[in-house]
């Protein structure tokens, strides 16, 4: 059994990114659990209700690993697995990354 792990003490500020016309809004949260990943994924929802894509990623667990990519309707693995990418080679659990997309053309 692992004693020590990297995660985030708290959620993060929601970050803004721009790129030909979308606007992206980046979170990240610590979690224990399933049911608290789902209330995090269901309050961005509301909150950012007219985006075209809530994109995530997450990962519970030191020895017994859990993890979830989730691309909500982008090109397969095009979004939810580079997430999951980024969680890995920072080598962090208990971790959700959620990118809301709102879609502005190219």
């Amino acid at each position: 059994m692992k004693d020590t792990y990297k995660t985030i003490e708290k959620p993060s500020e929601e970050t803004l990114f721009k790129d030909k016309n979308s606007k992206f809004f980046g979170y990240a949260f610590p979690v224990n659990s399933e049911e608290e990943i789902k209330e995090y994924i269901d309050v961005l929802k509301k909150k950012h209700h007219s985006a075209r894509h809530h994109c995530y990623a997450w990962q519970l667990g030191t020895e017994q690993i859990q993890f979830r990519a989730n691309d909500d309707g982008e090109p397969s693995n095009s979004a939810g697995q580079p997430i999951y990418g980024q969680i890995q080679s920072f080598d962090v659990t208990n971790i959700l990354i959620v990118s809301v997309r709102y879609f502005g053309g190219i």
